[in-house]
């Protein structure tokens, strides 16, 4: 139940409330500063969805007050902070989990017990691209620096955490970039290289709107997955003789699913999702931070490197 909205300007919080709560927005508390949010008895769950740049200090805010936190993605804005935000949960004994929602989907679900199964033999490579066009001003929060802005951090996270879902932390990194007049990155392709000899091909990009679909390839077949491939959709698995069949992902609100997982692990006394766990989030923000380093993004505050 949403009984909260926090924002600096009790306006803005009272006219989000009207338009997303519903019935409920006159129950709802409208605050006008996350101070007075995470003080609020009545609030079990954060939910952290301002800017990368204020993740760190509006989760370890919630962290502070006793509050679980589900914190959208990416995480932090380097792997940094997410540890000093996952070590203050732990001294404190409250769930915090990155709002990576692709993960609780019920199609990847799916894809998952297709693999186990051995469907499409060894996983080789996976294949994900996520990238949308966008006309901003340069203080928009997707290219503003002092925002963690960059097609990285918002749109990149999706294929990066994808891969990683598939195969893990990958062993080695390579990424190559162009940047905006901003200096944020506006097109990144990454390559992870694993020990196993699997490999994960990556892009990104504020430029274009791209097809958004994933693969998965193995020794006897591969797995297609439509755009938007990080929402609900569907997907194709064809084995190597040729055999083909389909999944589709009835209609469904596809934040609903990671939302009932925070509900699930508070309610089972857990800090944290064995789906999205605290070291899987660590390993995607280090290989954030490595991207950012090869294509030379740093933000404000930031020692050159990351």
């Amino acid at each position: 139940t949403v009984v909260a909205v926090g924002s600096r300007d009790e306006a803005k919080a009272r006219t989000f409330a009207d338009e997303h709560l519903g019935d409920d927005a006159a129950q709802a508390h409208v605050h006008d500063s996350y101070e007075a949010l995470v003080a609020n008895p009545d609030v079990d769950v954060v939910y952290v969805a301002t800017p990368h740049s204020h993740h760190r200090d509006h989760a370890l805010l919630a962290i502070g007050a006793g509050k679980h936190v589900l914190v959208e993605k990416a995480f932090t804005q380097s792997a940094a902070e997410a540890d000093e935000v996952l070590a203050a949960a732990k001294a404190q004994g409250v769930l915090v989990m990155e709002a990576m929602w692709t993960r609780f989907l019920p199609h990847v679900a799916a894809i998952h017990e297709i693999i186990a199964r051995g469907d499409i033999g060894r996983v080789v490579t996976v294949v994900a691209d996520h990238g949308q066009y966008f006309d901003v001003p340069p203080e928009h929060r997707l290219v503003n620096p002092e925002l963690a802005g960059g097609a990285l951090l918002d749109l990149g996270v999706y294929p990066v955490s994808f891969a990683h879902d598939i195969l893990g932390a990958p062993s080695s990194v390579t990424a190559v970039g162009q940047l905006t007049e901003t200096g944020v990155d506006g097109q990144v392709s990454i390559v992870f290289d694993y020990e196993s000899g699997q490999q994960a091909l990556l892009h990104t990009t504020l430029w274009s709107a791209t097809p958004t679909t994933a693969s998965i390839s193995g020794t006897e077949g591969r797995i297609e997955i439509d755009g938007a491939f990080y929402t609900p959709t569907s997907f194709r698995v064809t084995r190597r003789d040729g055999t083909t069949r389909s999944y589709s992902t009835p209609p469904v609100q596809g934040l609903a699913f990671e939302a009932a997982e925070v509900a699930r692990l508070v309610t089972e006394g857990k800090t944290e999702s064995d789906r999205m766990s605290w070291q899987g989030t660590l390993d995607v923000m280090n290989a954030l931070d490595e991207i950012r380093r090869q294509v030379g993004v740093v933000y404000p505050g930031e020692e050159r490197g990351v």
